[in-house]
């Protein structure tokens, strides 16, 4: 009734390989870097950051470069504290934007670079641009639409820093699906 020697070893093999998988799924889905990459740390100040946390990604370009490091408040504002691995040049004319991807809404910092000098350690990512949050956008249509006619400039806002506002194809003089007649000939 007892198992024999090579049983023994068969099972405490499989054993052993069970509880490295479940030691390397652990590591792997929790986000943890058991040697990280060497890095250096550059700050970035945003209005709103809705929902991104620590070690959220950074990218450039879709390439990850980098995590979240640290999040405090600074003079009302997230104080973001960005690790970038050594070697990936920031410089002081990118502009960081908090972003959504996928379904979920997992946020991640995306940076695109300009034509600066790099940042050193310490330095700070001055152009930001806030996280997108669909409650605020839910809230100004509600108020708009509950508020009466109001001029169509008022309601219309692009959402980004630069204020620069996309005229629609009726004001440029052409149709809403894109065409200058609109009708079939």
């Amino acid at each position: 009734m007892y198992a024999s020697r090579t049983t023994q070893l068969i099972v405490g093999v499989f054993t052993l390989m069970g509880i490295l998988a479940l030691g390397y799924l652990s590591v792997r889905l929790g986000n943890v870097a058991l040697f990280p990459a060497p890095s250096y740390t550059v700050y970035a100040n945003f209005d709103n950051i809705a929902g991104l946390r620590n070690n959220d990604r950074v990218e450039i370009a879709g390439v990850n470069i980098g995590r979240v490091s640290a999040i405090t408040l600074a003079n009302n504002r997230a104080h973001v504290s960005l690790r970038i691995n050594q070697g990936v040049g920031v410089d002081s004319d990118a502009i960081a934007s908090v972003l959504t991807s996928g379904l979920i809404g997992d946020k991640f910092v995306s940076i695109q670079l300009g034509s600066g000098d790099d940042l050193k350690e310490g330095g700070t990512i001055v152009n930001t641009q806030s996280a997108f949050v669909l409650e605020n956008a839910i809230g100004s249509l509600i108020n708009n639409m509950g508020s009466g006619s109001k001029s169509a400039s008022s309601g219309a806002s692009s959402g980004s820093d630069t204020g620069d506002a996309v005229p629609s194809p009726a004001a440029s003089g052409g149709s809403p699906t894109g065409g200058a007649g609109g009708g079939k000939k």
